[in-house]
């Protein structure tokens, strides 16, 4: 071994001059000798190894180290050089293309910036990269920010992306304030036949990606993190998609995959501590039409809209058919949810060893049937199982624990006739099967209405209960065998947790003992929730208060305050966590107050970072000119429709109006009445104000549902006047002195009327 070592060494100085015959020989010895014993350790390899050995270009086997320029298309082993590339955003092309089979782009080291890195997120265009089809192919290490969608792939089986932090990219500005939420801000993910998901953005979007493995990635401060349609058998795992305005992991037709070890914590929008709770569709994991047969176990989708949102498809609902069935989750955790921890409805599945503390509905199984809930864990929900027209479900082996009402299981007395779920499908409330649960503490054990086949037995019941049933209206069969309050509950048939499925390498993603929890640590400003990473001042209490009182949130560390614009503060210096009280200087409200933080490491919403011990500063705004709108509504009819009879309308709304009144602000909304002493649909509304805005650029923003016009001195400079959805639009407005005129109307439903004056 010695004397090959030598002569390996001797071979591999390749540029020195040989002498004489001899050393010609000697060298050619040595190279058959070197191919020989290459060859015998390539035979020794797997079969499956070899052929891809073999098969591998020489670029493959050692890859290049280059830079990367716009319009790059990758199609062979490449290693990126190592920096900050700015490759802008186009809505028309991605920023680099991978194309072909067994291809890795190495991007460890590498950021990729598709738009200014600081500007507001919801600018960003285009696709980073974007892989074409090819099987095998793997993007490691790197970072990519500033685009619509960070990776798009489509029809790549066995793709590996691992490594990869795509945080920072597109996401939509909320509109919905700290009182009152704005419709502008729902979602609908319900159909994705042609791909519509892509126009809410994506750090990873797949499509058409079968066997496809996606861990130790991160993606935080979008909208959306993992989106996967039409594939089958993923493995994700490892991965952190947190901190997300909407979706941290949406699947669409999409089976027989495991989903382990993740983190989806506080993908939500929709909530204001102590004002609304609506969650907007926002959900930690989502999963759409006939999405079957998956596994997810050991993950953490705390804090979001809702924790899980399972909905079988629109090919269920009009035909009855099929489902998102047999899917397994075990070991997750899905508290503080806004809305449902769980939401499961219109499919077969099993729930196992989950956590679901801290909701308004632990569990909501709409039409559930066939489905388990086994040795899973609820705490302090409104109400921990909500099940309507549920059927063969079990209920085993769980704890229930001050939860205000246990299990609610219900029927409505009537459905849609022209429904084709209900046409197709028994949707009777039947047959329930609980068996072996511990009730603690609750305001009611059960409420159930029009359900039959209710079996309890060996449940314990203990501590205080308000009721053990309420209800009762058409319940028939109900059979109650309640054990005495020391009984042991047998959890027969059901895994053991600390073992079943765990990965030997996953990652322990559940929230640790002491991390924040509740619903009350959800902060959601106009850019989504907010991560505790920088200092940032709210609201206790409505942002209209006066005086207003501020909430210092933020790492653990000091503030003093700067200097003071607006309004005088009662204290100048303290610790996060602590509160101020802010007197507003005059009428209306122009505030600017400037902080100094020291403390821990910052990373500002835009990912800049401050070292720990080094000063950060903060400020926090708020602007609301004073304006006195006097307003005057009149109901109307068919005959004065403002679209179909805008003559008759225009004579209406000079009459004699139904109400008048003064009012500060315009922010209603509503999907029954609009305001007291007025109906709730075919409304109009005037109103007109004076405003003086100080020097500056200004925009006037409205958001309504439904028709709106706007003059601003005598001159229109916005008519939507339609039935629509609640819509946006933003008119430039410039300093000084002026007159703002209004029309309004509603027609029915939801309506909402937003006025405001922002600083550009």
């Amino acid at each position: 071994m010695r004397q090959w070592g030598n002569a390996r060494n001797e071979a591999s100085v390749g540029n020195e001059p040989m002498s004489g015959i001899g050393d010609r020989v000697w060298t050619v010895r040595r190279r058959r000798l070197a191919a020989c014993l290459i060859a015998a350790s390539i035979a020794s390899l797997p079969h499956w190894l070899i052929g891809s050995l073999q098969s591998a270009p020489l670029a493959a086997q050692a890859p290049s180290e280059v830079p990367l320029v716009p319009g790059m298309v990758i199609t062979s082993n490449t290693k990126i050089k190592p920096g900050v590339y700015r490759l802008p955003g186009d809505a028309t092309k991605p920023a680099l293309v991978i194309r072909g089979n067994n291809v890795t782009a190495d991007l460890t080291g590498v950021a990729i910036e598709g738009g200014e890195p600081y500007v507001d997120p919801d600018g960003y265009l285009g696709t980073g990269i974007e892989i074409e089809g090819g099987e095998h192919v793997t993007i490691k290490g790197g970072a990519i920010r500033g685009y619509k969608v960070a990776i798009l792939a489509r029809q790549s089986p066995f793709l590996h992306l691992t490594g990869l932090d795509l945080s920072y990219n597109w996401k939509q500005r909320l509109w919905s304030g700290i009182e009152k939420e704005s419709l502008v801000d729902w979602m609908s993910y319900h159909n994705n036949e042609k791909d519509e998901w892509l126009r809410f953005g994506a750090a990873i979007y797949l499509s058409e990606c079968d066997d496809a493995e996606i861990d130790h990635s991160r993606a935080t401060q979008g909208q959306n993190g993992l989106m996967v349609t039409r594939s089958a058998r993923l493995k994700i795992w490892n991965n952190d998609f947190s901190y997300l305005s909407s979706i941290g992991l949406g699947m669409y037709r999409t089976t027989d995959s495991v989903v382990a070890h993740n983190k989806f914590d506080y993908a939500v929008r929709g909530y204001s501590h102590g004002f609304y709770f609506r969650g907007q569709d926002s959900t930690g994991i989502l999963m759409y039409e006939q999405s079957s047969r998956n596994t997810f176990h050991h993950n953490s989708a705390t804090h979001g809209g809702d924790g899980l949102f399972m909905w079988a498809g629109q090919t269920t609902m009009d035909t009855g058919q099929g489902g998102a069935n047999d899917n397994v989750f075990f070991e997750n955790d899905f508290s503080h949810a806004v809305a449902n921890g769980i939401e499961v409805t219109f499919s077969r599945n099993r729930f196992i060893g989950n956590r679901v503390d801290d909701c308004w509905h632990g569990v909501w199984g709409g039409y559930s049937y066939d489905t388990e809930f086994l040795n899973n864990s609820f705490a302090g929900n409104d109400e921990a199982i909500a099940i309507e027209h549920g059927q063969n479900i079990a209920i085993a082996g769980n704890t229930f624990k001050g939860d205000k009402v246990a299990l609610r299981l219900w029927a409505n007395a009537t459905q849609d006739p022209n429904w084709g779920y209900a046409k197709f499908r028994d949707t009777r409330s039947r047959d329930y099967r609980i068996t072996g649960n511990t009730f603690e503490n609750h305001g009611t054990l059960l409420d159930a209405i029009r359900t039959s086949g209710l079996r309890l037995s060996k449940n314990a019941v203990r501590g205080t209960i308000g009721a053990l049933m309420k209800g009762g209206s058409d319940v028939e069969g109900l059979q109650w065998d309640a054990a005495p309050a020391s009984t042991t509950i047998q959890r027969e048939g059901v895994p053991n947790p600390a073992t079943w499925l765990r990965l030997p390498d996953g990652m322990n993603a559940l929230l640790p003992e002491g991390a924040r929890r509740g619903r009350s640590t959800i902060i959601v400003d106009e850019w989504g929730p907010y991560d505790y990473r920088y200092p940032k001042l709210w609201p206790v209490g409505k942002a209209t208060d006066r005086p207003l009182k501020l909430r210092v949130l933020g790492p653990v560390g000091q503030w003093k305050l700067v200097s003071a614009r607006g309004g005088a503060v009662d204290t100048s210096a303290g610790a996060i966590g602590a509160e101020m009280v802010v007197t507003p200087a005059g009428e209306g409200l122009d505030l600017r107050l400037e902080f100094e933080y020291l403390g821990a490491e910052v990373v500002d919403p835009r990912g800049r970072k401050t070292p720990a011990g080094q000063p950060h500063r903060f400020v926090y705004e708020q602007f609301e000119p004073a304006i006195a709108w006097n307003t005057r509504w009149w109901t109307w009819d068919e005959k004065a429709d403002p679209l179909t009879a805008p003559q008759a309308f225009a004579a209406r709304v000079n009459e004699a109006p139904t109400k008048t009144e003064v009012v500060p602000r315009f922010d209603l909304i509503s999907g029954r009445l609009m305001m007291p002493d007025l109906p709730a649909d075919r409304l109009a509304m005037r109103a007109e104000g004076i405003v003086t805005l100080p020097a500056g650029n200004y925009e006037l923003v409205t958001i309504t549902d439904d028709g709106i016009r706007v003059w601003i001195d005598d001159k229109m400079v916005l008519e939507r006047w339609d039935i629509h959805g609640s819509e946006v639009d933003r008119v430039p407005l410039t300093a000084g002195r002026h007159r703002i005129r209004l029309e309004y109307f509603e027609a029915t439903g939801w309506a909402e009327l937003k006025i405001m004056i922002k600083r550009r």
